[in-house]
């Protein structure tokens, strides 16, 4: 069986070697299913979004290797990731990085664009995206007129407009009171599971991180599982 993501292995460390090395974790194993919501807790400096960047290829690890759909991330050239994170994987981190000079419309179209669809497409399906998340009233605002929880809710639209199979998000509630944090993980939640896509999330919120099918635990260098 081919899993979605998988680590096999795994390790990171930081620094040369013989100078200050210092182990971020070792022989970690993991595998993400097609549709399946995880979250990821642990403290502060345990190595959280740096599992999140390998998972995704955006960092190397220093041991071990991570899959996507059976091939290794290593194997891959620059272009071919680069295509695989474009078409394949949502991202949503803490800080929204909406564009400050496009209105939420653009902010999500931009990213059927930079794919090669065209304006007219890729502002079509935005709307229906951000319509589907309760934003239609939004369309032309800028970030600087939006409350913190609707640019998270248009971050979360820009990660799923390209109907990705799985999304990778860090903290993305870290910046934003209760009432809206709850507003912005159901809504990223349910998005993701409309389009059978699988979630993954590192988090502080032990509140939220329940909400998933399989909660693990990362901390003395280890993945535990937390059930």
């Amino acid at each position: 069986m081919t899993h979605l993501i998988e680590c096999q292995r795994l390790g990171k460390t930081y620094g040369r070697e013989g100078e200050n090395v210092v182990p971020i974790f070792d022989d970690l194993a993991l595998s993400i299913e097609s549709g399946e919501f995880l979250s990821i807790v642990g403290p502060s400096g345990s190595g959280k979004s740096t599992l999140l960047h390998l998972m995704a290829g955006l960092d190397q690890p220093s041991d071990g290797t991570v899959l996507w759909c059976g091939r290794s991330w290593q194997d891959l050239a620059d272009a071919e990731r680069a295509t695989i994170r474009s078409n394949h994987l949502g991202f949503v981190y803490q800080f929204h990085h909406l564009l400050s000079e496009l209105t939420a419309l653009e902010n999500v179209a931009i990213t059927l664009q930079i794919k090669g669809e065209s304006r007219k497409t890729a502002l079509a399906a935005a709307k229906e995206t951000l319509s589907a998340l309760g934003l239609d009233h939004r369309l032309e605002h800028f970030p600087s007129q939006l409350s913190g929880g609707e640019r998270q809710r248009i971050a979360i639209a820009r990660a799923l407009v390209h109907q990705p199979e799985c999304v990778l998000a860090d903290e993305p509630t870290g910046n934003l009171d209760e009432e809206s944090a709850q507003m912005a993980m159901t809504q990223l939640v349910d998005g993701c599971k409309a389009r059978g896509a699988s979630l993954v999330i590192v988090t502080h919120n032990l509140n939220l991180a329940q909400r998933a099918d399989r909660t693990m635990r990362l901390a003395g260098g280890r993945l535990h599982s937390d059930e």
